[in-house]
């Protein structure tokens, strides 16, 4: 997995899938965003201060037409 070289200081309360959604654009580039950083992969929310190294990931321009607008596991 190729690193950008730019890391990522998570907020209290942040999700996983919520500095994917920050960082790339959508919630489904969370699997990348644990694989290059394991050692945050049991964390429900960040405490705070965690930084997180940023994988290169490419996000192509049309990608998001045909996401749905919230991930499927999530209600409402």
């Amino acid at each position: 997995m190729e690193m950008s070289g730019y890391g990522y200081k998570a907020s209290a309360g942040e999700s996983v899938a919520g500095i994917a959604r920050d960082i790339y654009g959508h919630e489904r580039y969370a699997a990348e965003l644990l694989c290059a950083n394991p050692e945050h992969a049991l964390k429900v929310r960040m405490e705070g201060g965690e930084m997180w190294r940023l994988p290169v990931i490419e996000v192509p321009p049309d990608d998001m037409t045909e996401m749905p607008e919230k991930a499927p596991w999530k209600e409402g």
